[in-house]
């Protein structure tokens, strides 16, 4: 297997430094989902097992009369070390554990019986007293190995989403609510869509300039997250202000002119993708659920614009309808605070893109 031919790599490197020195600072941990279960096995080295046990010399570890008796207690030792998760962590039961000599390392095997998750969490740090520790993890579905992760010490948890339909149902769990999110909690995205909607018009008018802004940054956001284009931040965000500028003026000066609303929501549309994009990078795509997870944070994103534009224009019709005069004060006091938000925006973000 692949992490048997990197043990052997290791093991040549070993012969340049002391024989005192950590020969090979590297576990092996394979995760199967096979016949309705998860199994699999870990691969750890002597020294790091002697090491947490006090066990000396770690080579007794390698005799099986002396390993035997202690296979529970290592197991035990090893399990709280190494995290799944599903909505629970997972209870991993420990079937056997062997010397491999050859390899200078004990080999664990486990399973998680009727466990068939649509998505997987791993963490783990192993030996917390060796900070150049490293767990290389190989992922399979069936005997197909799908993806390869490396843990140090400080690395972050990941979660593995499968091929399957539960794991397509666990990445929208994931992503819809994500999307949702993010434009809630996004001000100068609300705002754009706010000054868009400030002039009212018929629900088809609205229904145009909503579908034009999806139109615009659905396509860069799917283009900058799966890494085709990538503009700097710098750029994208006072650009965004910008646009946000732009509605609030064009809402002051068109008068009777032609509606020009949903172009520009079309046209800033894929200004605003970038920022998106921006943040689902900053959130991580699983690369096995790239597609699955796009479409999903985009559906999110639609879903909070959908509640955004039904609530702003349910007021803003309910004013409308019962004073005419006063929506015209609304749609002039809202376009001069969309403009005077828009320039601050831009200001911060160019001339003090740390903070004020």
């Amino acid at each position: 297997m692949l992490y048997r031919s990197l043990f052997a790599i290791c093991l040549l490197f070993a012969v340049a430094v002391p024989v005192a020195a950590h020969p090979a600072p590297f576990s092996y941990l394979d995760i199967a989902f096979r016949n309705g279960q998860i199994e699999g096995s870990l691969t750890v080295h002597i020294i790091d097992v002697a090491h947490a046990a006090g066990i000396t010399p770690p080579e007794q570890l390698l005799d099986r009369n002396f390993l035997g008796p202690r296979r529970q207690q290592i197991a035990d030792m090893l399990a709280p070390r190494l995290m799944l998760r599903t909505d629970r962590r997972l209870k991993l039961e420990w079937t056997d554990v062997v010397a491999v000599p050859d390899e200078q390392a004990l080999r664990l095997t486990y399973r998680v019986s009727r466990e068939q998750p649509g998505a997987l969490t791993i963490d783990t740090d192993l030996f917390p007293y060796d900070p150049n520790h490293q767990t290389f993890v190989n992922i399979y579905e069936g005997d197909q190995l799908r993806q390869q992760m490396i843990f140090a010490a400080t690395t972050a948890e990941h979660t593995y989403y499968l091929g399957t339909t539960e794991g397509a149902l666990a990445v929208m769990k994931t992503f819809i609510p994500s999307g949702i999110h993010h434009i809630m909690i996004g001000p100068d995205h609300i705002l754009f869509l706010v000054g868009l909607l400030l002039l009212g018009g018929t629900w088809g008018a609205l229904l145009r300039i909503v579908t034009a802004f999806t139109v615009g940054h659905s396509l860069t956001l799917s283009l900058a997250a799966l890494n085709y284009v990538s503009p700097s931040p710098s750029i994208i965000e006072p650009a965004i202000a910008l646009s946000i500028v732009f509605v609030g003026a064009d809402n002051l000066v068109r008068g009777k002119g032609r509606d020009l609303r949903a172009a520009a929501a079309a046209v800033f549309g894929l200004v605003h993708g970038f920022g998106f994009a921006n943040v689902l990078r900053d959130f991580g795509l699983p690369r096995e659920a790239l597609g699955w997870s796009l479409f999903s944070f985009n559906v999110g994103v639609e879903i909070g614009q959908l509640m955004i534009v039904i609530a702003v224009a349910w007021l803003l019709e309910v004013v409308r309808s019962r004073s005419t005069a006063a929506a015209h004060r609304v749609a002039y006091a809202g376009s001069v605070i969309v403009i005077a938000a828009g320039t601050y925006w831009f200001v911060q973000r160019v001339f003090f893109p740390g903070g004020v």
